[in-house]
């Protein structure tokens, strides 16, 4: 697009330009007209009320976090250092649990399981949370999912049953109240209580809900190792019978004994893509996963919630069926203690109890020879003694199958952390080190330096292709009349600096990130301001 003598309130000058549609890129200029884009091109008459010479630097779309677990972290620190110093301008959250809808019970239940970060609970519904967010000042956007773990619990409590028809039908008008306000879809994570007590049908009703606003299906499965195949075939069959698109959360093949699968797995998706369903993925690059213990332990005795589960793990005999449950090969539960390998490849990250603290970062295994017990006992004991679930790290994936997920073109990236800072309460517990690395990791490690893909794919990966699987018009690229959310950095510096001994580093070599036309990082330093927004999904519709 070309222009003469116009004035705008921005423009970046010589810079390569990465509109995000995944073509060459091209030198040339970039403006903003308030809160957003007004020009892309060679404006070589044009005026801005602040020029910036980006000449060398790779000019954006910002990027987009398709798996950000930032709900409470935000509510902290609104600044999202961690993203926003890797370019991310839109943090979509809700994977299985949702920051509402919310009744009585589950408000006291949040309050209670708060560790590290406290905060009141001003808010009921998702759309309200995402509303205060706004309110209060974030320099990201925010988007969400409404998670089918927090509408079942919203109606059934932690109960291991199906929901009777009455139940079903408050679900889902749970669901299409969600979309009202502005949900992207529905979000699932099956390997988990209550969530795993949700069976397929109970999925594809509450996907029926979302479906007349356009929303979509998002999942951890409800496996990613030895039911993998199978778990994909629940997906595209919720897919199908909803007629909702469908997205994996953090794509992976997990434990050594399921890493050749990922070949049947990329063809099951590429044919089902092929027959008219639109199936796609989100991954982190790094081949450890960061969740609990509860995700080595077996559901059944996770029912009811964290009390009662803590209560059972004190009676003995209940203790031995967990104890050799834990470690003997199932295909009946997704066991992250067996597909590992060995405690020793279980790092523990994040302690409620501060008594616990010192034990961060450390091995179970290294906790289990502390101890004196077995590691499994040792499991059960620091769920005891925790008042909580325990953050966890569990080493499951193969580096060959990352390198091979980053390359395909259906793939978006997710860092499945909180945005977040050294400094404060963050510094109470180690993170993933994805939590600063991964998006730099991508354009760090696999585009530089490993030559996985090209520059330009990798962008419209991390940009367009996720507004587009979200279904959001006006983000993802650099088009004029987008918002104006645009990042500016140095391909050939841009690394990631996180690692899991030393996890809160930021990541390097972002210059300038703008957030509906706002400058939140100048010269690599953030800026303080908060321009984010709710951004809302395919279905809402102002109020008039």
């Amino acid at each position: 697009m070309l222009s003469a003598g116009e004035n705008y309130d921005l423009i970046l000058r010589h810079g390569t330009v990465y509109d995000g549609s995944g073509t060459k890129p091209f030198v040339g200029d970039v403006a903003i007209r308030g809160d957003r884009i007004a020009a892309v091109g060679k404006l070589t008459e044009a005026h801005g009320k602040r020029e910036v010479d980006v000449t060398g630097l790779a000019v954006a779309p910002g990027f987009i976090n398709m798996l950000s677990w930032s709900n409470e972290s935000l509510l902290q620190d609104g600044n999202s250092q961690s993203e926003i110093r890797q370019g991310v301008t839109l943090e979509v959250m809700g994977e299985g649990e949702s920051m509402g809808p919310l009744n009585a019970r589950m408000k006291a239940d949040l309050l209670e399981e708060q560790a590290d970060i406290k905060y009141p609970i001003e808010w009921t519904t998702l759309g309200e949370y995402l509303a205060y967010l706004e309110k209060r000042g974030v320099s990201c956007n925010v988007a969400s999912f409404v998670g089918a773990t927090t509408v079942r619990v919203h109606e059934l409590g932690k109960a291991d049953r199906p929901p009777n028809p009455a139940e079903l039908e408050r679900m889902k008008a749970l669901v299409r109240h969600a979309m009202e306000e502005g949900a992207l879809g529905v979000g699932s994570s099956l390997i988990y209580a209550p969530a795993f007590y949700a069976k397929t049908d109970e999925l594809i009703e509450l996907c029926r809900a979302a479906a007349p606003y356009g929303g979509s299906y998002i999942s951890h499965m409800r496996s990613e190792g030895n039911r993998l195949l199978e778990a994909l075939d629940e997906l595209i069959t919720i897919a199908r019978e909803a007629r909702v698109p469908a997205e994996i959360y953090h794509l992976k093949a997990a434990g050594q004994p399921n890493w050749t699968k990922l070949d049947a797995v990329i063809q099951k998706i590429e044919a089902a893509r092929a027959a008219g369903l639109h199936i796609t993925a989100d991954m982190y690059t790094y081949t450890a996963g960061g969740t609990g213990l509860d995700a080595a332990m077996p559901p059944w005795v996770q029912e009811g919630g964290y009390k009662e589960w803590a209560a059972r793990l004190k009676d003995p005999t209940i203790r031995e069926r967990v104890r050799r449950e834990m470690r003997t090969p199932t295909d009946k539960w997704e066991n992250l203690y067996l597909d590992t390998g060995s405690p020793d490849r279980i790092l523990l990250f994040q302690f409620k109890n501060p008594k616990l603290k010192p034990l961060t970062g450390k091995s179970l295994a290294e906790v289990a020879r502390m101890r004196g017990t077995p590691p499994e006992d040792t499991a059960m004991d620091l769920v005891i003694e925790d008042g909580s679930r325990v953050g966890t790290i569990y080493f499951l994936m193969s580096e060959d199958n990352v390198r091979r997920q980053v390359a395909l073109p259906w793939v978006s990236f997710g860092s499945d952390a909180e945005s977040m800072a050294p400094e404060g309460p963050f510094l109470l517990s180690n993170p993933h080190p994805r939590a600063y690395g991964n998006f730099a990791r991508v354009l760090g490690r696999y585009v530089r330096d490993e030559r996985l893909l090209s520059l330009e794919a990798a962008v419209r990966k991390l940009a367009a292709l996720p507004a587009e699987n979200l279904g959001l018009q006006e983000r993802g690229t650099l088009k004029p009349g987008n918002f104006a959310d645009i990042v500016v950095f140095d391909p050939a510096k841009i690394s990631d600096h996180a690692s899991f001994e030393q996890p809160h580093h930021y990541a390097t070599g972002m210059v300038h990130v703008f957030v509906n036309g706002v400058q939140v990082l100048k010269d690599g330093e953030h800026t303080g301001a908060k321009p984010g927004h709710f951004v809302r999904g395919p279905g809402w519709k102002p109020k008039s």
